[in-house]
């Protein structure tokens, strides 16, 4: 297949990349990285009118220490994050995940705000932004603003992110001493998108547990953040039993549906044996 015809724009700033948007309104559509948007644009899923690429915008690039965030900017390429040392050091969860987004091609060109903006629920760096209490920074004719990332997410594909605005960075708070984070996700190859997954981050001291923000991926159509199961959890160490408390729990935070990749049933049981493997993960 190939794409519906369309005009191609090269923004060189972001004050350009704002100004086409604003002009080409709900018939535009941001490239970055492309990985997932020629890919549905190919498809015919997808046929925007104007292509506005803005690889060209080196301010959007980059991963930097300031202020006590880690902030990533929007065109920042996995590779890059997979790589970093500020980010094996600060932001370890975005270190075990980001080797499971696609394959090293795709990650050598696909960047972390697009993996973001498209907001795909079975995508890893979502469900990270979440867990790690992510702020998601948006500019458009208004100025900046910043988003926490368990309020940006809306739906299948859906976010609070406007036609006229542009996803400039993602800031990552700094951890304190004592959190851990944990990843584990289970895909039918790896590389694919995730049957199951799920992402946590929070303290853990002297094996007991602290307030967790865990994050399923795959379950529904945007990253949950598991809050029944993180209260149940909230002042306890490991055990079989609290570990049975913490699963059954999650029926009052997932809902997931049966597609062709597996039963609602599937799904549930799936994230229930995920959740076992991270706490141990964190209590290791």
């Amino acid at each position: 297949m190939k794409p519906s015809p369309f005009n191609y724009y090269r923004a060189d700033s972001v004050g350009n990349a704002l100004a086409l948007l604003q002009e080409h309104g709900d018939d535009a559509q941001i490239l970055a990285g492309g990985q997932s948007l020629m890919a549905m644009m190919n498809l015919r899923l997808l046929a925007p009118e104007a292509l506005i690429d803005i690889n060209s915008i080196k301010e959007l690039s980059g991963i930097t220490q300031e202020d006590g965030v880690i902030r990533i900017g929007a065109l920042t390429r996995h590779s890059e994050v997979e790589h970093s040392e500020v980010v094996a050091e600060h932001l370890p969860l975005l270190k075990m995940a980001i080797r499971h987004v696609g394959h090293a091609a795709i990650r050598n060109r696909g960047t972390l705000g697009g993996s973001i903006s498209l907001a795909d629920p079975a995508a890893e760096m979502p469900a990270c932004a979440v867990a790690l209490n992510a702020e998601i920074e948006v500019r458009g004719p208004s100025g900046t603003r910043r988003i926490a990332a368990d309020k940006f997410f809306h739906g299948l594909f859906e976010t609070e992110l406007q036609a006229d605005e542009l996803l400039t960075a993602v800031c990552f708070p700094l951890a304190t001493p004592e959190a851990h984070s944990a990843f584990n996700e289970l895909a039918r190859r790896h590389g694919d998108y995730a049957l199951v997954g799920v992402a946590i981050h929070g303290p853990v001291i002297g094996g007991t547990y602290g307030a967790l923000r865990i994050v399923y991926f795959g379950v529904g159509d945007q990253a949950i953040l598991a809050s029944n199961a993180a209260q149940v959890l909230e002042g306890q160490s490991l055990t079989d039993e609290t570990l049975s408390r913490a699963q059954e729990a999650l029926d009052g935070d997932l809902d997931p549906s049966s597609d062709l990749h597996g039963s609602a049933e599937f799904k549930s049981h799936l994230a229930r044996v995920l959740l076992g493997r991270a706490l141990k993960q964190l209590a290791e």
